[in-house]
């Protein structure tokens, strides 16, 4: 067992951390870790939270930290936030927003890159889940960056999602039918203590609630301290819920994990061949004399990868 493994198993936080950074990195060292973590996974639940920029997600996670705490949970944080397009890093305000748990040696909080992954979530998310997992922590908050319609991505990462919205983003039907309506466990107007809370509330009740599904409808205010342990509460009793399809659930999001992986794989050596195909650039050239069309164009330069 690698030095890092070790530590991090042991509780050591400075391995933890830095395991977390090589396989957000993906060093060469990410897929040893990896490897030799694997099979110690499979026993932490995670809750994803997404919605709006603006919708206080940051800050409901750091309020809910104690009470899932108090329901004998070991919790820690990961915060995806956007990707500066100049320097490839973080902005890493989430753990400013979660202040308040920042001296809680109980809690891991970590901020993470999206860098410019489909619906805000790091491709090395899950990585960095398995490390914490390995580590101890048995329930991982995710917060993802507040990215429209494409944060639906989330649920193909977590075992339970948390959708929010807040009562200042506008008209409150166009406001439920832009959101994730389809995807969310739990969804959760926060700010209720502020005007429109309640309008907001009855149209998602009508409009979501009260669908098949028939996900949980709650409002919170992390000003006011309402809701917040019902909040905490109803994630307890919907991850022992789910707990029973688990592992169909597990191999689910292993499958999904695999394609994305196997297509990586497959980009890359595509971009590699292109590069060396002498055909390629002829193809380049046809497109540009409007010789032939591209679908024909990508069509034969496909054959002639394949054969």
């Amino acid at each position: 067992m690698i030095p890092i493994v070790k530590g991090l198993i042991e509780g050591d936080r400075r391995s933890l951390a830095k395991a977390i950074s090589i396989v957000d990195n993906r060093e060469p060292e990410s897929r040893e870790i990896i490897r030799e973590i694997f099979g110690r996974t499979g026993k932490a639940k995670t809750v994803g939270f997404t919605g709006p920029g603006g919708a206080g997600k940051s800050s409901l996670v750091g309020r809910l930290i104690p009470e899932c705490q108090a329901l004998g949970y070991k919790v820690a944080v990961l915060a995806v936030d956007p990707t500066s397009p100049i320097t490839g890093g973080a902005i890493l305000g989430d753990r400013i927003r979660m202040l308040g748990n920042l001296g809680d040696e109980k809690v891991f909080m970590r901020s993470m890159a999206s860098r410019g992954a489909v619906g805000g979530v790091s491709k090395s998310l899950r990585n960095a889940i398995r490390v914490l997992d390995a580590a101890g922590y048995n329930l991982i908050l995710v917060e993802s960056v507040g990215a429209g319609q494409l944060e639906i991505e989330i649920t193909k990462v977590v075992d339970l999602t948390v959708v929010l919205f807040t009562p200042n983003t506008g008209d409150n039907v166009q406001a439920v039918k832009a959101g994730l309506t389809e995807v969310g466990d739990i969804y959760v107007v926060n700010k209720a203590d502020i005007d429109g809370a309640g309008p907001l509330y009855n149209t998602i009740v009508d409009l979501i609630g009260d669908t098949e599904r028939k996900p949980a409808v709650l409002k919170t205010s992390v000003k006011t301290g309402r809701g917040i342990k019902e909040l905490a509460q109803t994630i307890d009793k919907l991850l022992k819920e789910k707990s029973i399809n688990y592992k169909d659930r597990e191999r689910k999001m292993l499958e999904e994990e695999l394609k994305v992986m196997v297509s990586d794989i497959v980009e890359q050596k595509v971009a590699v061949m292109l590069s060396e195909n002498k055909k390629y650039s002829a193809f380049v050239d046809k497109l540009a004399r409007k010789e032939i069309d591209p679908y024909m164009a990508a069509e034969q330069v496909a054959a002639s990868l394949f054969k």
